[in-house]
C-alpha cells in the first residue's frame, strides 16, 4: 500500500470555536446526567495525546506542523476533542441513548461546519498545517483491529443462545460511522483534502483511516462498555442488580436506540 498521508489545515480560529463547541457539548451532557460518558471521553481524549504526541511524535517521528506554532498545544488540542467527541458519542451508541438521533446530528453538523466557519470568519492568519506519515504503523493498528474482531467472533462462535452474541454489525456500523464522518467533514470543509492534488489521494485516506482508526478499538471499547454497564448506572451508582457478563450482553441487545 502506497505512504497514506493524514494532513490537516486550518485557519487558528478553528480551535477556538471548537473548545466552546466542546464546552457546549460538555454543559449538554452535564444537563442530561452523561456522567459516565463524559469521563470515557476525557479518558479517551488523553489516551490520544498519549498515542499521538508520545508514539507518533516522540517515538516514531511521523509528526509535523508548520513553523510558528507548538506541536504540543496543537497536538493537546486535538487529541482531547476529537477523543472526547468520538468517545463520548461512541458510549452514547453502546448505551443505545434515547436522544442519540440529537447527539449524532449536534456533533455531524459541527464537523461539517466548524470549518465552514473558521474559512469565513478566520481573517487573514496564517493557517496551520499539521501532518503525520502512516506507513511505519499501519500494520500494527490493523493487527489491533483483526485481533479484536477475532475475539469478538470466537466469543459468538461459542454461544448457543443468540442473545449473548455481540452485535458485530453493530460495532462496525459504530467504528466506521464515527471515523468517517470526522473524516468526511474534514474534508468537505478543506482541512483534510489542503495538499493533495489527487481524489485518490483524498478518498484513499479518507477510506482507510474510516475502516482503521476508530474501528480498531470498538471491540476493547465495546468489552469495557459492558463490564462497567453490568455493574453500574450512567449516573455512576451500583445497579439494583448485577448482571454477568452474558447477561449484560442479552440486555444490551434487547435494547433499541432511541428508546
Amino acid at each position: 500500500m502506497t505512504e497514506i498521508i493524514a494532513r490537516r489545515q486550518f485557519s487558528p480560529l478553528y480551535i477556538w470555536l471548537d473548545i466552546a463547541f466542546l464546552l457546549l457539548f460538555l454543559c449538554l451532557l452535564l444537563w442530561k446526567k452523561k456522567y459516565m460518558t463524559i469521563l470515557v471521553g476525557i479518558t479517551f481524549g488523553v489516551v490520544y495525546m498519549l498515542v499521538d504526541y508520545g508514539v507518533f511524535h516522540l517515538l516514531l517521528h511521523s509528526r509535523s506542523i508548520s513553523e510558528g506554532y507548538s506541536l504540543f498545544w496543537v497536538l493537546l488540542w486535538m487529541s482531547m476533542s476529537y477523543g472526547f467527541t468520538n468517545f463520548a458519542w461512541i458510549w452514547l451508541w453502546m448505551a443505545k441513548d434515547r436522544h442519540l438521533l440529537e447527539w449524532s446530528v449536534l456533533i455531524l453538523s459541527w464537523w461539517f461546519c466548524c470549518p465552514l466557519l473558521a474559512q469565513t470568519f478566520g481573517g487573514d492568519a496564517s493557517p496551520i498545517l499539521i501532518q503525520r506519515t502512516t506507513g511505519s504503523y499501519h500494520g500494527y493498528m490493523a493487527a489491533i483491529l483483526f485481533l479484536g474482531y477475532l475475539g469478538v467472533i470466537i466469543h459468538n462462535l461459542l454461544q448457543q443462545e443468540k442473545s449473548h452474541r455481540i452485535p458485530v454489525l453493530w460495532l462496525l456500523t459504530i467504528g466506521v460511522l464515527v471515523q468517517f464522518g470526522w473524516e468526511a467533514g474534514l474534508l468537505m470543509g478543506g482541512i483534510r483534502s489542503a495538499g493533495f492534488t489527487s481524489f485518490g489521494a483524498k478518498l484513499g485516506t479518507l477510506l482507510v483511516n474510516s475502516l482503521l482508526e476508530t474501528n480498531l478499538g470498538m471491540p476493547y471499547i465495546y468489552c469495557i462498555f459492558i463490564a462497567y454497564s453490568r455493574r453500574f448506572t450512567e449516573q455512576l451508582h451500583h445497579r439494583e442488580t448485577v448482571l454477568t457478563f452474558r447477561e449484560r450482553i442479552a440486555e444490551n441487545n434487547a435494547q433499541r436506540a432511541g428508546d
